[in-house]
């Protein structure tokens, strides 16, 4: 019986130590090595080496001289411990007033017609960093004149931020909020009170 049970536990104790610690740390390693700054979560850092955010995870932004986000469902909004859709479907009486009510709002604030789709739904994870250009250029008159600057100019900033698909066809163009909205407050610091 010792004779059948030996080979059973030095494999079991071989796949543990291969596949449960070395090919772990070997993947880790050669992310760390290849990809560091993604290895370790995109994070953003300020002027004094502060972290400031992620470029992966949308955060709130409510001031008028910044781009606001798209929807967040994701808890008390852009919580990363509740990540998740609304699971809402197109025909939900719920969602239908809350599209409607975020719309009004967004016409109002950026004295706009009309409003992306993207402004107004959430994303499936409820973390999205990026909003798409319509959505980018629709609040560009509200953070001009919150800044005091130029429409033209802020839609000059917005329109650098803008990031093509992957390899010109994976995806959608977008613009990252995070990133856009620090290459503004350089470009044009904020007034007080905006």
């Amino acid at each position: 019986m010792l004779n059948q049970l030996r080979p059973a536990i030095v494999m079991v104790a071989l796949f543990t130590v291969l596949l449960g610690l070395a090919y772990p740390l070997a993947v880790t390693g050669v992310a760390q090595a290849a990809f560091p700054a993604q290895a370790n979560g995109s994070l953003v850092r300020d002027g004094a080496g502060r972290v400031v955010g992620s470029s992966l995870i949308g955060q709130p932004f409510a001031l008028a001289q910044y781009l606001h986000p798209r929807p967040s469902a994701a808890g008390d909004g852009y919580d990363s411990a509740a990540s998740s859709g609304s699971n809402l479907g197109p025909l939900n009486a719920d969602l239908k007033a809350r599209v409607a009510e975020t719309t009004a709002a967004i016409r109002a604030e950026n004295e706009a017609g009309a409003v992306p789709a993207d402004a107004v739904t959430a994303s499936g994870s409820g973390l999205d960093p990026d909003i798409s250009p319509a959505y980018a250029r629709l609040q560009a008159a509200r953070i001009a004149r919150a800044r005091g600057a130029q429409t033209a100019e802020v839609l000059s900033v917005i329109d650098q931020h803008v990031e093509r698909p992957l390899l010109g066809f994976i995806g959608q163009p977008h613009v990252n909020v995070l990133m856009t909205n620090r290459a503004l407050d350089a470009r044009f610091p904020a007034v007080a009170g905006g």
